[in-house]
């Protein structure tokens, strides 16, 4: 971890909400004019769009039903580690983005003159910009760990988003069906390929986060895969847990949000309404303390 080059890693499951903590990270970014260089997770893939489909064939073929994103096999997880690293040591690192869409290709490829860049593919990778304050990392794997690799020993703060499993898994097949038109048999299908890294590699993110968020359903999810509709924030709570609860200000906290508790010494539950509110709330002052006092270490590793 770095005093003088923070960084910060939001890692969750693609429809966890890893989105809304992007969101509320951003608006701190823009209102407070912090300078922050961002790393998109899925730029660590190691496999483009084509190999993942040839590499889970030939994995199926092979016997082994359990390919995925979620795993090092598809991943380097060596680089993440190595930029988070070079950062909090250089302040600089190299990065490069995953193109989802025709218009993401088509902004890349003014970006850096190129004419061949398609959806599914990598950018080259480049420099990020100098002078920047602090790095966000937002993805699958921030705080991950495989052997002597360990990503989560850089991270100056560690933030966890997660919903509880049946309503991911509601997410995942609402959002799969909607944005890429599979069928809920095929989502499942890719549930069950990923839960063995996703019990390995994923969840045990969780236990080494500074925060975690993670959003609760106050509406019937025992059935995920039968669910009509994504419960929304106004028919969930919010479970925000601290792993280091000493100095937070939960009379605060408490205070500000309205119908808010607490659950356990470290744990506050907000509605789930008030999710990016109590976001911008906790995250604000911190990021203020670690810009303010770049040369005095604000987090230490969770062990």
């Amino acid at each position: 971890m770095s005093r003088k080059h923070p960084v910060i890693a939001v890692t969750g499951s693609s429809g966890a909400g890893t989105s809304t903590v992007k969101r509320a990270f951003e608006n701190i970014f823009r209102r407070e004019k912090f300078a922050a260089a961002i790393i998109e997770g899925d730029s660590m893939h190691s496999l483009n769009r084509m190999e993942f489909r040839a590499a889970v064939a030939e994995a199926a073929n092979a016997g082994n039903h359990s390919f995925s994103h979620f795993g090092p096999e598809a991943n380097h997880f060596d680089k993440i580690e190595e930029t988070f690293k070079q950062y909090s040591e250089t302040g600089m690192c190299k990065r490069r983005y995953y193109i989802h869409s025709d218009e993401e290709a088509d902004t890349h490829k003014k970006h850096f003159g190129l004419t061949d860049l398609k959806p599914g593919e990598f950018t080259p990778w480049e420099n990020i910009e100098a002078n920047s304050d602090l790095l966000f990392y937002e993805g699958l794997h921030g705080l991950a760990t495989d052997g002597d690799i360990d990503a989560g020993r850089h991270v100056d703060l560690g933030i966890g988003v997660v919903p509880v499993v049946n309503l991911e898994w509601i997410q995942k097949i609402h959002r799969d069906k909607a944005e890429r038109g599979y069928s809920a048999e095929a989502t499942v299908d890719t549930i069950l390929r990923r839960m063995l890294d996703y019990v390995k590699f994923i969840t045990p993110q969780f236990s080494r986060t500074h925060i975690n968020f993670q959003r609760v359903a106050t509406v019937d999810t025992s059935d995920p895969f039968i669910a009509r509709d994504i419960p929304t924030l106004d028919e969930s709570f919010v479970v925000i847990r601290f792993s280091k609860p000493k100095g937070v200000d939960f009379p605060y906290y408490l205070d500000m949000i309205h119908d808010s508790f607490m659950s356990r010494a470290n744990t506050l539950v907000v509605p789930g309404g008030k999710m990016s509110l109590a976001m911008e709330l906790i995250l604000t002052p911190i990021l203020h303390d670690m810009i303010e006092n770049k040369n005095k270490k604000i987090f230490s590793q969770t062990t």
